[in-house]
């Protein structure tokens, strides 16, 4: 019996070790999108390219530029084109949650912002 447990223990492992499988890692590259409030069947979000562009979906005065990941920051160069006036900065968001299907960011000013990904 307690060959068998340590058989099972060493093939665990071993199987984690090579990775458990032919499953790629996650990434936050692709579309990502959400629910425009007040606006049923609407949806906005980003699109993160591989190169590092950044672009807005549905947002006409919130334009992504560029983006960055480092660790589980998230850095978002945005230019608000709002009331005439255009500010742009880099928006640091904290990935709370990734997987291949989901999305969820949060703000150091206490929103979060919860995407799927766009097909």
């Amino acid at each position: 019996m307690k060959k068998q447990i340590f058989s099972m223990a060493v093939m665990a492992v071993i199987f984690a070790a090579c990775g458990g499988g032919t499953k790629a890692p996650v990434t936050v590259v692709g579309s990502w999108v959400m629910p425009i409030e007040g606006q049923p069947g609407e949806m906005q979000g980003i699109k993160l390219e591989d190169n590092g562009e950044a672009s807005s979906i549905n947002m006409h005065t919130l334009v992504y530029k560029e983006w960055d990941q480092q660790g589980d920051n998230l850095y978002l160069t945005v230019k608000s084109i709002g009331n005439g006036i255009e500010i742009e900065g880099v928006d640091t968001l904290k990935i709370d949650k990734l997987t291949a299907d989901s999305l969820v960011l949060s703000s150091n000013y206490g929103y979060t912002l919860e995407y799927v990904r766009q097909k």
